[in-house]
């Protein structure tokens, strides 16, 4: 069902005398409907964050069903082809990278943020579940660059994205030692792809908007997604231990550096790297 709806999304009907508020209705509801069914990992993987009860099922502690519940939802995915197995290969690297910064953000000497409950599926007091968090969004970029027909143009040279890439990651680990320079970074990014557009496909029309500005928009809704996370105690920050409030807007940011990072990986497949576009 999954994969005749993709056919439909990606070719969709031809409507007649469309414009106006009509094309205007119809390509942001084809947008839509593109960006939910890219969202399916994130969309299940965080259904179970809401629906899985604090003292888990059963004898199975609640970290322990989400991170079986992420698996049997990626290798579905695979076995249903809608992710080839280099892409989850891809999504997996995405899994290490991010279960290595958990590790080190959750050590006694940082202590930036705590998972609080029990589990079997722990490794240095981070729950396995927590990598996927970080896989679901370059599964979101790997599934909306095929539904939306994403094109990147005026993207800076590989080399200079992957070394600012390799900066925003060791800035996430060094800030607490040597001061934070993600501002530096961000100052950097903005002339790196100051000319960087992303092309994206709706309906029949190609649409387009600065690179820059994808980055930022995603990574708010990620903010989002964590604000819903910390309310349901998936994990907490030193400042929701006794009750809940908002994550700091900074974290906003946060998110939007790693999306450029996400993002740089994502790029060096090769079914997506044959739509960007490097100026020579």
């Amino acid at each position: 069902m999954l994969q005749k709806l993709d056919q439909f999304l990606i070719n969709p009907p031809y409507l007649p005398n469309l414009h106006g508020w009509k094309r205007f209705c119809v390509e942001f509801l084809f947008f839509g409907i593109k960006e939910a069914r890219s969202c399916l990992f994130v969309g299940l993987f965080f259904l179970s964050i809401f629906i899985v009860p604090k003292n888990g099922i059963w004898i199975v502690p609640r970290y322990d069903v989400l991170f079986i519940t992420a698996i049997t939802i990626q290798l579905w995915m695979v076995y249903s082809k809608l992710e080839t197995w280099d892409e989850l290969k891809a999504v997996m690297l995405f899994h290490i990278v991010g279960f290595i910064l958990e590790i080190f953000k959750t050590s006694a000497n940082i202590h930036s943020w705590s998972y609080p409950d029990f589990a079997y599926t722990k490794i240095l007091n981070v729950p396995l579940f927590s990598g996927f968090m970080y896989a679901a969004i370059g599964s979101y970029i790997i599934q909306a660059w095929r539904l939306l027909d994403v094109k990147i143009y005026h993207h800076p040279p590989y080399i200079f994205a992957v070394i600012v890439s390799l900066l925003i990651y060791i800035n996430f680990f060094t800030h607490h030692f040597l001061g934070d320079y993600r501002w530096y970074i961000a100052a950097t990014l903005l002339g790196l792809y100051a000319r960087s557009t992303v092309v994206f496909t709706p309906y029949d029309r190609e649409r387009k908007m600065p690179l820059l500005l994808a980055f930022i928009l995603i990574g708010f809704f990620i903010w989002l997604a964590e604000n819903i996370s910390t309310f349901f105690g998936i994990w907490k920050y030193p400042n929701q231990i006794t009750s809940w409030s908002m994550v700091h807007t900074g974290k906003w940011g946060s998110w939007a550096l790693l999306v450029i990072m996400t993002f740089t990986i994502t790029i060096f497949l090769k079914h997506i790297k044959k739509t960007v576009y490097v100026p020579q």
